[in-house]
């Protein structure tokens, strides 16, 4: 809700509330593209590029909307342009961190003696599958938002999201010597 309002405000051309949205959004932002791109400098790059789109762009956010769904549709548009420009294999450093909820938390001892597996295993996915699971699971946004940002139904991005961590389990279970359960 103040963010929704800052960004108001900065639409309206009080630019300097820009560095309260950037306070409040810049490390999520970096940690969702470190999940995309595996590299910490284009991850910082890339949250640069975001708030230049955000001021560039700002006369395009409409008013009561939700601005962390505005934003993360910028992100993505930034992300989807960086990767056309910079076709490289994705690999996820040693010192990301993966967060879990409900049975992933019971079980985060596994989960981190395999976390290099995972890693690999999320940095393999394609781009669209990757980018939903960050955003569903990584980042914490609600399916509402994640429909805005794809533009696509809530169902729609229930059964990505299923999709996705389906071939994740798939392809880390893989690579473990494992088959999925």
């Amino acid at each position: 809700m103040e963010d929704d309002l800052a960004m108001q405000q900065v639409r309206e051309g009080n630019v300097g509330k820009l560095s309260l949205l950037f306070d409040h959004h810049h490390k999520p932002l970096f940690r969702f593209f470190l999940h995309l791109t595996g590299n910490h400098a284009a991850s910082e790059d890339l949250v640069q590029e975001v708030f230049f789109r955000v001021l560039k762009y700002r006369h395009t956010f409409q008013v009561g909307t939700s601005f962390r769904a505005w934003l993360y549709q910028v992100a993505r548009n930034a992300h989807i342009d960086h990767a056309g420009k910079h076709k490289l294999e994705t690999v996820m450093p040693e010192n990301i961190e993966f967060r879990g909820s409900g049975k992933l938390q019971d079980e985060s001892l596994r989960l981190k003696q395999d976390s290099q597996l995972l890693r690999r295993a999320l940095a393999e996915l394609s781009l669209e599958k990757r980018e939903v699971l960050v955003m569903s699971r990584y980042q914490d946004l609600k399916y509402e938002e994640i429909a805005g940002i794809l533009k696509c139904e809530v169902g729609t991005v229930k059964v990505r999201v299923y999709r996705a961590l389906r071939e994740l389990g798939d392809r880390f279970f893989a690579m473990r010597g494992e088959r999925a359960s």
